[in-house]
């Protein structure tokens, strides 16, 4: 695609398409989420979203510079799927608790998009209201503003970044992926304890583990240590004997 946009005011196409449907910012990035799940990241070329969705290629124009402006927006959609279900209790842990499982679970359930959006970032009005929302929860938690920052950035980073890692390997073909998870019952789980005392050892523990995300625990070992920072920082200093 290329830099033909156009302006804001003339973007919503009046004519509905060969399908019958209006053409909408909306309708064009539930198309794309659609076509990276189902083709994967080559499929979001602006031939493709035409047929699939029944307009002229050139009509995506209208709506977006170029592909990288629609990911951007698919980045962002996914963003906002995890705000409409979130609902926040008022406690701090808790919320960014459901929070992150909720983040973790969208992009899981857009594999390939996920790969292509986690490392972006939009700009746009559901990313902007995700900081808001977080840093809020934490100032609101108590956190000093530099505290609260910190804190974000670990807790985001580490959400997006097992995000993409499990992403990736549910994106795996079924052989490979099926290899993977054999590795760990027919290698390690069989490892001899005179030669892989630890392993041996930890065997069942091990291979039951491995075949699951380890984000949930990640992120219970985030909320520990922003906790003891949190008493930390609230904590007067003592008085000197």
């Amino acid at each position: 695609m290329g830099e033909r946009v156009v302006a804001e005011g003339a973007r919503r196409r009046r004519r509905p398409t060969k399908r019958g449907t209006v053409l909408s910012e909306q309708l064009i990035v539930d198309t794309s989420l659609r076509l990276i799940r189902e083709h994967g990241a080559a499929a979001l070329t602006v031939r493709r979203l035409g047929a699939a969705l029944g307009a002229d290629p050139s009509a995506v124009y209208r709506y977006f510079r170029d592909t990288d402006d629609l990911l951007l927006a698919v980045a962002d959609e996914l963003i906002g799927r995890t705000l409409r279900r979130f609902r926040p209790s008022g406690e701090w842990r808790a919320d960014l608790r459901a929070l992150g499982l909720m983040m973790h679970a969208d992009y899981q359930a857009h594999p390939q998009a996920a790969m292509l959006t986690c490392a972006r970032v939009t700009g746009r009005a559901h990313e902007i209201q995700a900081v808001e929302t977080i840093l809020g929860i934490l100032r609101g938690a108590g956190f000093p503003d530099a505290e609260a920052v910190r804190i974000y950035h670990v807790f985001v980073d580490q959400t997006l970044s097992f995000a993409a890692l499990d992403a990736a390997t549910l994106a795996l073909p079924v052989g490979p992926r099926e290899a993977e998870e054999r590795a760990w019952r027919e290698t390690y789980a069989r490892l001899p304890a005179d030669s892989h005392p630890h392993i041996a050892a930890t065997a069942r523990v091990l291979v039951a583990e491995m075949g699951r995300s380890g984000y949930p625990a990640a992120l219970e070992m985030v909320l520990a240590a922003a906790k003891a920072r949190l008493g930390a920082v609230l904590s007067p200093p003592r008085p000197f004997p």
